[in-house]
C-alpha cells in the first residue's frame, strides 16, 4: 500500500484518517464516510492529484481535526462570584464544568482551595505526589492552593460528566493557570 503526504501528515489509508481521530465523534464519521463515498481518498490514492480532490481533502482533514480539539474542551459555566469582605483580597467562585465523553483538562493549577462535587457521570482526578482517583455522582474531592493538577478527565469515551467546583481563590486571580 503507498502512503501520501497531506499537509505534512503522512497518511497510509483510510484507517489512518480513522484511527487520527481518536473520538470517531459523530462529525468525523460523517466526514469519513463523504470522503470514502465520493472516491476521493481512492484518487488520491491512485495519484489523481486534481486540485479541487486536494482542496477538499484538506478542508475534511481540517475539519477532523478542529472537530476532535472542539469535542474534548470542557464547558465552564460560573454560577456566583463573591468577594469575602471578612477575609480581604479573596472571593468564592462557584461553576460547573462539563467534560465531553473523553474530554479533559490540560495539567494545571488553581491557586484556590477548590472542593468539586460530582453530578454526572464519572470523572478520574489526580494532583502531583496523589493517587489516581476515579469519582462518580455524589462523590467529593478536595484540591489544595499548592497542588497541580495533573490528571482532570472525562472516565468515559461514550458519556458526558459534570461536577461543581467551589473555588476560595485571590480576587480577580484566574480560575486555572496552565503548568508546563
Amino acid at each position: 500500500m503507498r502512503s501520501t503526504d497531506i499537509g505534512g501528515v503522512k497518511v497510509a489509508s483510510m484507517k489512518s484518517i480513522e484511527s487520527f481521530c481518536c473520538h470517531k465523534s459523530e462529525l468525523c464519521s460523517v466526514i469519513i464516510f463523504t470522503i470514502h463515498r465520493l472516491g476521493l481518498w481512492n484518487n488520491l490514492m491512485k495519484g489523481q492529484r486534481g486540485i479541487m480532490t486536494n482542496k477538499i481533502l484538506m478542508l475534511a482533514l481540517l475539519c477532523l481535526m478542529f472537530g476532535v480539539v472542539m469535542a474534548q474542551q470542557p464547558k465552564v459555566t460560573s454560577l456566583f462570584s463573591k468577594e469575602l469582605t471578612d477575609i480581604p483580597g479573596k472571593e468564592v467562585l462557584l461553576i460547573t464544568v462539563e467534560y465531553p465523553p473523553g474530554g479533559g483538562d490540560p495539567v494545571h493549577r488553581h491557586n484556590a482551595h477548590g472542593v468539586i462535587y460530582v453530578l454526572e457521570g464519572s470523572i478520574v482526578m489526580q494532583v502531583k505526589g496523589g493517587k489516581e482517583v476515579t469519582l462518580n455522582p455524589g462523590q467529593t474531592w478536595y484540591e489544595g492552593p499548592n497542588d497541580i493538577h495533573t490528571v482532570g478527565r472525562n472516565a468515559s469515551k461514550t458519556k458526558p460528566a459534570k461536577f461543581l467546583a467551589f473555588l476560595v481563590k485571590e480576587k480577580g486571580a484566574p480560575i486555572l493557570t496552565p503548568v508546563e
